[in-house]
């Protein structure tokens, strides 16, 4: 229009304007989407997006990070935490911080969870080619390290010239604000673009609301799902991340109350209802409860809600034995929906558990009371083995304590909307079998992609848009050493966490995996290959020397952290007292007894295990391997 108000800015100007002024709604409550930005400043955009920030430091807060793979963590904790209603952006330099940023992009995007990556490129004018951390590829010159970011993200652009932002900011908003299809966007600033001015129309920046609309399940697909409830006797629910994100907690509870269905939780879904409520099996899978996996051995339906239907849920395909199952997928994402074959119920949770609900409730449907009695009482057998688990006792003398108990510990001592926080290693499973949830939004464990060093960076997240909650962050040894150092930025940031530091001298988890499948390790005391914490040992030359002790409470408090060292469950309980009472972040360390992590419960897993092998131990476990698998459906 030759008469349109424009404004002058510069791209990287533009771009905080604008992120400025974005909402998102749901059931007609608006919220400010973007919260701020993380970053470390390099070459590639401190002068660009970099002096915008600091320019307009009233439209967007910057927090100066340690490790950008840290934090995208941090935005991937605090988004999750958000259900998705917020989000923050994460900038680095063009280089090494960019790629450092790739692996919380695959997080974000596994986990559908929104994050927003902007890393610095090189100049689009290719004048001083090749610039200090450029990739040179002689068969295209286009090709850089934010190229890497394409098959992690749900969308990627480069902004090749000041104008073309509008077009990609508006796309990238699109993508962070679906319900269906959303993870990590990055939106590449060449830094000679970053800097380059042009005249915005004023429109760009005005407030924009992106509303998310629940998607209503159709009449066709209503009557598909009562029909087939009602024509099974042994339903079972399994939930997943998706009862969050579309804040179905409540409508969940009122469904399985009603109709008796027994009802199943990935690691994204668990909390939405408290374990004590009358359906709730508990964790489903590989990971889960044997009350969840025998009653889904002889399910004759499953009704997948929110959930990806990842290997550990489905234990491989192998988690539903019944000839007569059949599977109902309720979600949003089409994608998610056709798994296994199932017949697709493409709605929002919240809305079709409140129509299904009602139409069920209209043909007084309740599943056979035998049925009830049976599930109640594998329940019952089941609470009776997480209080065994939790009794568990160090041998006399002993210093390292059975992981089950230390994690009791800390789930009877947090407060009732505490957030417990953890990703990797064997603490999952113990977490997903035996923590009691006592509301929503106090269980976050992510599984989708099992990212080592999430925990500590992503329980900031959670502290930073919720400074009310006490945050709890359980970390294994391996995970901190690969990251811990946003430990700095919650003490810059007055953000207290208390963390919990499991020490099992190693990787205690997948060494688990690797002695379960025949590995032997090298003698001298050791239980598999190359996962132990070992010095070299100069006789043999391998890893079996002493385990290479580390004191990790004084590695805390060199960075300014109080910190605490534990060798009994009561020294635990005294030092989650005095954490509670400490005005910074607190790390206690925990020896945790190697192995002593729960079992499979009516479950297995596939890994790859060697056809061929001199060892016999390998032998056995790819036949056993073998025989599994024909349990597990074909696709």
């Amino acid at each position: 229009m030759p008469h349109e108000k424009t404004v002058r800015l510069t791209t990287a100007q533009a771009l905080v304007k604008f992120l400025s002024q974005q909402y998102v709604e749901i059931d007609g409550k608006k919220f400010k989407f973007i919260k701020g930005v993380f970053g470390i400043f390099g070459h590639g955009q401190v002068t660009g997006l970099g002096q915008a920030l600091e320019q307009n430091a009233d439209l967007l807060k910057y927090y100066r990070i340690q490790n950008e793979q840290g934090g995208v963590h941090i935005a991937v904790g605090a988004a999750k935490h958000l259900d998705r209603l917020g989000c923050f952006a994460v900038t680095s330099s063009i280089g090494p911080g960019a790629s450092n940023m790739v692996t919380g992009a695959a997080t974000a995007t596994t986990n559908r969870i929104p994050v927003l990556l902007l890393p610095g490129d090189i100049f689009v004018d290719r004048q001083p080619d090749p610039v200090l951390q450029q990739i040179e590829q002689p068969r295209d010159l286009n090709m850089q390290v934010t190229d890497a970011f394409k098959p992690v993200c749900k969308y990627w652009d480069r902004v090749v010239t000041p104008q073309s932002l509008m077009t990609s900011a508006i796309n990238a908003m699109r993508v962070l604000t679906d319900p269906a299809d959303t993870g990590a966007v990055c939106l590449a600033l060449p830094q000679d673009i970053q800097d380059q001015a042009y005249d915005y129309p004023e429109e760009f920046f005005k407030e924009r609301v992106h509303r998310i609309d629940r998607r209503p399940i159709s009449r066709q697909s209503l009557d598909i799902a009562v029909q087939k409830i009602k024509g099974k006797q042994r339903p079972v629910i399994i939930a997943g991340g998706g009862i969050h994100y579309s804040l179905a907690s409540e409508q969940l509870k009122a469904f399985v109350e009603a109709t008796g269905i027994p009802v199943t939780f990935t690691n994204s879904g668990n909390s939405a209802l408290r374990w004590d409520q009358a359906q709730n099996l508990g964790g489903m899978g590989v990971m889960g409860t044997k009350a969840a996996n025998i009653i889904a051995k002889t399910a004759d339906l499953v009704i997948a809600i929110g959930t990806r239907l990842m290997d550990f849920t489905t234990v491989s395909k192998a988690a539903f034995q019944n000839p007569a199952v059949e599977l109902l997928a309720i979600n949003v994402s089409s994608f998610d929906a056709y798994k296994m074959d199932a017949t697709q119920v493409l709605a929002d949770a919240k809305e079709a558990l409140d129509a299904i609900g009602k139409e069920l409730k209209k043909l007084n449907y309740r599943v056979d009371k035998a049925y009830e009695a049976e599930y109640s009482k594998l329940k019952k057998e089941w609470d009776a083995e997480v209080d065994r688990l939790r009794a568990m006792k160090p041998e006399k003398g002993e210093k390292y304590l059975p992981q089950p108990a230390a994690i009791g510990v800390l789930n009877e001592f947090m407060g009732e909307n505490d957030v417990m926080i953890n990703a990797a290693g064997s603490m999952p499973g113990d977490l997903q079998r035996t923590w009691r949830c006592k509301a929503p939004k106090t269980y976050h464990v992510e599984y989708a992609f099992s990212t080592m060093g999430y925990e500590i960076a992503a329980g900031l997240g959670i502290k930073l848009v919720d400074p009310g909650r006490e945050v709890y962050v359980i970390q294994g040894d391996g995970g901190y050493l690969m990251m811990h150092t946003e430990i700095v930025t919650s003490l810059m940031e007055h953000k207290k966490l208390t963390i919990l530091l499991f020490d099992s001298e190693g990787f205690n988890s997948i060494n688990g995996l690797a002695t379960a499948h025949g590995s032997e390790g090298f003698g001298k005391g050791s239980k598999g290959f190359g996962n132990e914490l070992r010095d070299r040992d100069p006789e043999t030359d391998k890893l079996v020397g002493p385990f290479h002790l580390i004191d990790y409470a004084a590695s805390a408090r060199s960075y300014g952290a109080a910190a605490y060292t534990v060798t009994s469950l009561e020294d635990l309980k005294d030092a989650l007292g005095k954490a509670k009472n400490e005005d910074k972040t607190t790390l206690i360390h925990i020896k945790i007894k190697r192995f002593s992590q729960s079992g499979n419960y009516e479950s297995w897993w596939r890994v790859g295990v060697a056809e061929t092998s001199t060892m016999e131990k390998v032998k056995a476990a790819h036949e056993k391997m073998k025989s599994n698998m024909k349990t597990a459906r074909k696709y």
